[in-house]
Order: C-alpha cells, then sequence, then structure tokens
C-alpha cells in the first residue's frame, strides 16, 4: 500500500512529524501513486538522502518544474526560463543579474527599510492585547523588503503585501476575499504594468536591471519579478511567525537572547532548522540512478522533503527542541546545491533584526488562540497565531 503524501491534509496537525521521523529512521523512499500528481513520485527523506538529490552532481533537473504535480510528461510553464526551474548557462546567468539584489551587499540600502518595518512591526504588538502573528506580522517584514527589491512604489506595496496574502495563504478560508489563484494572476498583472512603468522610467531596482540586461522577454522579466516575489515571502514569513511559536514553545529564549545578543545568529539557523517553511522541492531523474539504494528511472520524479531532513536525529539531535547555540547545524532549509536559496542572505538579516528587537523589548510571548497550520504540502507554515507580548 502507498500513501499519497500530495494529500494537504496530512500537513495539518503535528502528526506530520512523527510520519517524518518513522520515514527518517527507516532510511525510507516512498512511492505516491497518481492522484493528486498525475504520474506519481517518489519521495525521500533523511538529510543524506536529500542532500543526495539536491547535490550539484545529482542526475536530476529541476526544469520540469520544482514541485508535486510537475514531471517530465507534465512540466512547468516556466520551466527554462524562471531562475528557480532553470538549469545551465541560463541558470547561471539568471543568478549573476538576480542574486546581487538578494545579496549582504544589497544591505546597507536595505537597512533602512528593515529597521522601519521592524519598529512598525513592534508598535503593531504593542498597541494591541493579542495579534494574530501569520497574518498580521509575518507577511510584512519579507513582502516590505521584496517590494524594495523589486522596485515597488512605497503606495503600492499595501495593495501587493495583501495580494500576496490571498496568493500563496494555502486552500485556508481565512483568505476568502478571492482565490488564490485570482489573486496570483492580479499579481502578475500588477509585474506587467511595473515592467512598462520600468521601461519608460528605469531606477535602480531588479525589474530595471532585468530589462536593462536585454537578453530578457517581457515574460522572463515577469516571470522572475514573480520567482522573488514568492521565494522571498514564502518562506521568510512563515520563519518569522515560527519564531513567535518558538518563543512561546519554549520559555527563556527571548531572555537568553536578551542576555547574549551574540546568540542570534546562530538562533537564526536554528529556527529556519525548526520551522522548515520550505516544505518540499521536486526534482526529476535525468537518467536511470539509485538514490539510498532504491532504484529511480529516467524521467520519474523524486521529491525531498526538506522539513522531514531538518528533524533527522542522526545529524540533529533532540530535532524537536529549539537549540538557539545547536552547532553544528547543517540544516537544509535554504535548500542545497546549485539552487540554494539566492535569497538566503537577507532571510537572515530579516530575522535577526525582528529577533534582536523584539529580546530587547520583551520577556516571553502566550498563547491567545490555537496554532493552525497551512493546508499545503509545499508550504510548512501558519494559517494562524493568535499570541499576546509579555513586555519587559
Amino acid at each position: 500500500m502507498t500513501v499519497d503524501l500530495a494529500d494537504a491534509d496530512l500537513y495539518t496537525s503535528e502528526s506530520r512529524f512523527t510520519m517524518w521521523q518513522e520515514y527518517v529512521r527507516a532510511d525510507a523512499k516512498v512511492w505516491s501513486d497518481p492522484g493528486l500528481s498525475p504520474s506519481g513520485f517518489w519521495s525521500v527523506f533523511s538529510h543524506r538522502d536529500v542532500s543526495s538529490v539536491l547535490s550539484p552532481k545529482a542526475p536530476f533537473t529541476s526544469e520540469y518544474g520544482m514541485m508535486i504535480g510537475f514531471d517530465a510528461e507534465h512540466t512547468d510553464s516556466s520551466g527554462g526560463r524562471m531562475l528557480v526551474v532553470s538549469e545551465g548557462d541560463w541558470h547561471t546567468t539568471l543568478k549573476r543579474l538576480v542574486g546581487p539584489f538578494l545579496s549582504r551587499l544589497r544591505a546597507p540600502e536595505l537597512r533602512s527599510v528593515l529597521h522601519r518595518e521592524v519598529r512598525d512591526i513592534i508598535d503593531r504588538l504593542r498597541s494591541r492585547d493579542s495579534t494574530d502573528i501569520a497574518l498580521g506580522i509575518g507577511p510584512r517584514l519579507p513582502a516590505a523588503i521584496v517590494c524594495e527589491v523589486i522596485g515597488v512604489p512605497l503606495s503600492e506595496r499595501e495593495h501587493l503585501i495583501e495580494l500576496t496574502n490571498h496568493a500563496f495563504g494555502g486552500e485556508d478560508s481565512s483568505f476568502d476575499k478571492m482565490s488564490p489563484a485570482e489573486a496570483h494572476t492580479e499579481i502578475l498583472f500588477y509585474f506587467h504594468e511595473l515592467i512598462e512603468r520600468r521601461r519608460r522610467r528605469p531606477g535602480s531596482d531588479l525589474v530595471s536591471a532585468l530589462l536593462e540586461d536585454g537578453r530578457l522577454s517581457t515574460e522572463d522579466v515577469l516571470v522572475n519579478c514573480d520567482n522573488v516575489l514568492i521565494g522571498g515571502n514564502e518562506t521568510t514569513r512563515h520563519s518569522i511567525t515560527g519564531a513567535f511559536h518558538i518563543f512561546q514553545a519554549f520559555p527563556g529564549t527571548l531572555d537568553a537572547l536578551h542576555a547574549d545578543p551574540e546568540l542570534a545568529g546562530p538562533a537564526v539557523e536554528e529556527m529556519v532548522r525548526w520551522t522548515s517553511p520550505a516544505a518540499h522541492v521536486l526534482r526529476v531523474a535525468t537518467e536511470d540512478c539509485e538514490i539510498g539504494g532504491q532504484r529511480i528511472l529516467k524521467g520519474q520524479p523524486v521529491v525531498a522533503w526538506l522539513s522531514a531532513a531538518n528533524r533527522d536525529e542522526r545529524l540533529f539531535p533532540e530535532p524537536h527542541r529549539f537549540v538557539p547555540d545547536r552547532a553544528p547545524n547543517r540544516h537544509l532549509g535554504f535548500g542545497n546545491g546549485p539552487h540554494h536559496c539566492l535569497g538566503a542572505a537577507l532571510a537572515r538579516l530579516e530575522l535577526q533584526a525582528l529577533i534582536q528587537e523584539l529580546a530587547s523589548e520583551a520577556r516571553g510571548v502566550e498563547l491567545a488562540g490555537d496554532v493552525r497550520w497551512m493546508r499545503s504540502n509545499l508550504v510548512q507554515g501558519y494559517s494562524s497565531l493568535k499570541v499576546s507580548m509579555d513586555w519587559r
């Protein structure tokens, strides 16, 4: 009997951690028959197997698509054009164009935006008895940074943040003003308008740089801006929300960070491991091969469960505990290999700036409602995390 690991209902409770632990301990390779995914797929879970699939020399490609539902016969229309689903020379070209806008070199230009948004988050938290972090706080900081990178004017950012919430909020009723597909279409329309504006009046932003290069069509610029928006928002927002969950679940963490500011760096790495917002990535075999003794045929999709690998107790003793100074911490929260997350440096800066400010002003976090997980097989995230703050 096989299990359809594409079923989003499997990921709406913490029982998924037990499922993953069993698979990791068994070094399991699980086949899911065609169902929600048209051709079926293999899944791997252990840190070793996931790292093998994602390694630079592995015989796998992302060009058919990078999430459950895509395969060699059912391909992503952006394959070979969008950064996250391209390989070879074009992937290198896109990394060189996009990378500088998401690197630490960009940090000084973004620092004023970062500090303004962090201060705004603290003020929002202080102004209310309780706050739903997943809805009101988590999305704000990464969206503001991504909007700055792409070149979205300040007056239009709230609108784009709201659209982002709807487009990438999972299949949850709390995002019911429009369907995710409708919201995503609105985002693409917005980007198309922004591209035309930047074509007439260039700036120092990513859209302008992609247009100036001359090798990208309007459609190429569009899909890669969409890639940066999704990548920059979808993971970091849930790590930020998860940070508040951590502060609630592991009392004393904020005091430890307050007492030792140097702890913030390793604590961010542990937050990315513990929250693991990118639940999986998919690759398609480019030749017959083996992963941990399991035969994989050319053209078969393999899903690497990052969130399971990040709780592999062989690398992370007591994997369900948050250990702020955990070392070594070879988590795969930002992926591995040629598709390692280009925005990892900015995500780290955002998380570090927020937790340092929180540690200086708050002692603890208490739940003010049930923790509700998103109904999604792609993003391990929160649909609701309502909390109250204990201020210093």
